[in-house]
């Protein structure tokens, strides 16, 4: 079935969806909470939104046991985030549109962003998800509104804010792998026009794997973050509000277990061949002493994070009556140090650290309409300044792969990147009349993207004997224009119809490891992508809300793992590609009952390459899928009902994942990730009357599916995949006053 026939299938379906939906007949209830998000950079209905987004509460992050980014892909449509062999790196997909690298130097094309302040890099986004308002996550090109440019779409997190009235909270929960979690806040008045919030978090223990040979344990958590907001109201026209966090992560890695059997890479190393796991809950890892010793970190250590991430931001609003001017401020620090073990056993075959310091301002102004009339507008322009010096460590010495004139074989890249970026923005919206609205957006970038003292050479003792002959450079520079066009219509209150044709670009970037020529390091170009997309978003009745949108991509220089000459063979280098992507999503909220509460979503993406590009084993990409799951299932369904004086919450939710490959081109079905599903439930006891307490019974992966995440390899032979984390249960106790 070509790319064209499916989605067809996929919008026949969702037109037999919404003409089932409208003939529903729902029972008389209190109807469906309105969403209101800051999607389009003002309070508004997400239901008046045109452009495909979902929305997660704070309190839906809590039910489905979701307290970091790479478990937000099990209650979303069309996203994914996979972890860098088993680090603290997430990788961003949304519909098919990703970047996949372990190092930490380039921009994903999903833009994620804290409060309205962008992150510039993925490895910021790591940390703890704790007193948050709700989660928007938009599915397409963004830029027209917001400080960074995307291709593949934005999340953004929003905090719970200040309040004027006196609020505290507490709470803690208690799981299977004496995992704790705990998490506080205290809001209010603190002077006149003067109001602030502290909130905090800590997440201990959890560790639910084991070394296969010894039985030490691998997975515990030790993060602490804590987060400061002053919100200082002068007058009704003029409020700044002052936002600082800290989040420091210790915790243990997730290990990595053998599909296939382990024999040493150089025979010399000794010690037996390791059969492939049976278990997805062992792994393996050895610190070589010298290793330690070179990384500066103690020889005694498991896989793991010792990283901190640290920020202030300062936001301004002056009302002119007519207009208002926004300025976010911003100044953000992240300190990478981590030591994976990726070949997961006791030998010295490829153990990586990072040690990475990274630091980014930025400086984001608008002025946005204000009125009431048919007319609104916002104009923008957003500065950022990033620069990142990172050594990134490999220990090869019993694979030995430089001879033994070089071993042990310690690896070290080091660079430096700087990248200066500016950019313009606007979209101006008129309404016609009830029913039509016309949107229009533009934007344009410019960047100069420097990375420098780039040196690969054997580490031994204090020398440094380089690959590369010398510190390598290279520079990039682009100005790169997009924008959208879109039109919606209201043929009915509470249905919105939607079309669009949006532009989104990528910058370009450098591939940073293990690089050993100057070739190696050229830049790989900017990506774009055009995105045509039709949408409906209906309250069919007061109970029942459906929205479904469909899409079509044409991505032009979509950026790719190729390869280059290393050595005596090849190395995996980023270059550019074009391609075809097209499919949609489907979300259904329904309230039958008074108490009875069912959702539903679903995601479809399917694609192919367009371009003459051939991987590290010399496959040509040309004609050959795109490499990600086609399918996303999932939902939730809760019933609350009285008994006396308290009421029980009954509540459970489940996805599916599809099954993929990362490296199908590679023609072995050994790094096909098969599909699973996965059920969350909670059992909750409150007081009729509402909070203040809630006690809270939970499950997550009640079926205790074994599943993989991810399957990687990094040197021939070590073949290796992470496992998602089996059935766990607990107890959560909550007290907001």
């Amino acid at each position: 079935m070509t790319i064209w026939a499916k989605a067809a299938v996929l919008g026949i379906a969702v037109a037999l969806t919404f003409s089932f939906a409208l003939a529903a007949a729902a029972t008389d209830t209190s109807g469906l909470d309105e969403i209101v998000v800051t999607a389009q950079r003002r309070e508004e209905s997400a239901q008046n939104v045109g452009l495909a987004l979902s929305v997660i509460s704070g309190q839906s992050l809590a039910d489905k046991g979701i307290t970091h980014v790479d478990d937000l892909q099990n209650a979303l449509p069309s996203l994914q985030v996979e972890p860098a062999f088993g680090s603290g790196l997430p990788q961003y997909r949304i519909r098919g549109v990703g970047f996949l690298d372990y190092t930490s130097n380039n921009a994903s094309p999903v833009g994620v962003s804290l409060d309205d302040v962008a992150y510039a890099l993925p490895i910021q986004s790591q940390g703890q998800l704790f007193d948050i308002d709700r989660v928007e996550v938009l599915r397409g090109p963004q830029g027209t509104l917001y400080g960074r440019n995307t291709t593949g779409g934005e999340i953004n997190f929003v905090t719970n804010r200040p309040t004027s009235d006196f609020h505290a909270g507490v709470t803690a929960e208690y799981g299977s792998h004496n995992e704790f979690l705990g998490e506080a806040f205290v809001s209010g008045t603190i002077a006149e026009n003067l109001t602030g919030r502290l909130s905090a978090a800590t997440e201990q223990g959890g560790a639910w794997q084991r070394d296969r040979l010894s039985g030490a344990s691998l997975g515990n958590k030790d993060k602490e973050a804590v987060r400061l907001q002053l919100q200082f109201d002068p007058t009704e026209a003029l409020n700044f509000r002052l936002s600082a966090h800290v989040a420091e992560d210790k915790s243990d890695e997730v290990g990595l277990h053998l599909i296939e059997p382990y024999t040493p890479y150089n025979a010399g190393a000794g010690g037996p061949v390791i059969p492939a796991d049976t278990s997805r809950y062992v792994t393996g890892w050895r610190l070589n002493p010298l290793f330690a010793q070179t990384v500066g970190i103690n020889p005694n250590s498991k896989p793991g994070l010792n990283n901190l991430n640290e920020g202030v931001d300062l936001t301004g609003n002056i009302d002119l009556s007519v207009a208002k001017i926004v300025s976010i401020s911003s100044y953000n620090k992240m300190i990478r140090r981590e030591y994976g073990d990726w070949d997961a056993t006791q030998y010295d075959d490829s153990d990586e650290y990072f040690r990475s310091n990274l630091d980014v301002i930025s400086q984001e102004l608008r002025v946005e309409s204000t009125g009431t009339g048919p007319l609104s507008w916002v104009a923008g322009a957003l500065y950022t300044d990033q620069r990142l010096d990172e050594n990134f460590y490999s220990d090869f010495s019993d694979a030995n792969i430089f001879g033994a004139a070089a071993n042990p074989d310690i690896i070290l890249t080091h660079y430096d990147q700087n990248a200066i970026s500016f950019g313009e923005f606007g979209q101006v919206s008129y309404k016609f009349n009830d029913a039509f609205t016309a949107i229009i957006g533009v934007r344009e970038d410019h960047e100069t993207r420097d990375i420098k003292n780039v040196n690969t050479g054997v580490v031994v003792g204090p020398t440094f004997p380089s690959f590369t002959g010398g510190p390598l450079g290279a520079s990039a520079t682009s100005n790169l224009p997009s924008g959208k066009v879109e039109l919606d219509y209201h043929p009915q209150a509470d249905t919105l119809l939607y079309y669009s044709i949006s532009r989104g670009v990528k910058s370009g970037g450098f591939t940073a490891h293990n690089t050993t020529s100057a070739g190696a390091i050229d830049p790989f170009e900017p990506e774009k992508l055009l995105d045509y997309e039709v949408g409906i978003k209906s309250d069919v009745t007061h109970t029942l809300r459906v929205n479904a949108s469909a899409f079509y991509y044409h991505y032009l220089d979509q950026q790719i793992l190729g390869k280059v000459p290393y050595l005596t063979g090849f190395i995996g280098r980023f270059v550019n590609a074009n391609s075809r992507i097209a499919g949609g999503e489907l979300e259904v909220q329904w309230q039958p009952l008074q108490g009875l509460n069912l959702s539903q979503y679903a995601g479809y993406t399917v694609g192919y390459y367009e371009s003459h590009v051939q991987n590290s084993s010399g496959v040509d990409y040309d004609g050959q899928p795109l490499s990600f799951p086609k399918w996303s299932y999932g939902g939730d369904a809760s019933y609350g009902f009285d008994v006396g004086a308290f009421k029980i919450t009954a509540e459970t939710n489940y996805s599916f994942h599809d099954t993929y490959s990362q490296f199908y081109l590679l023609g072995s079905s050994v790094f096909t990730v098969p599909k699973y599903w996965l059920a969350n439930a909670n059992l909750s006891l409150s007081p009729a009357a509402g909070a203040p307490w809630e006690f809270t019974l939970w499950g997550r992966n009640i079926f205790n599916r074994s599943y993989d995440v991810t399957r990687n390899f990094f040197l021939p032979g070590t073949d290796v995949a992470q496992a998602g984390e089996p059935a766990t249960f607990g107890i959560r106790v909550s007290y907001k006053y």
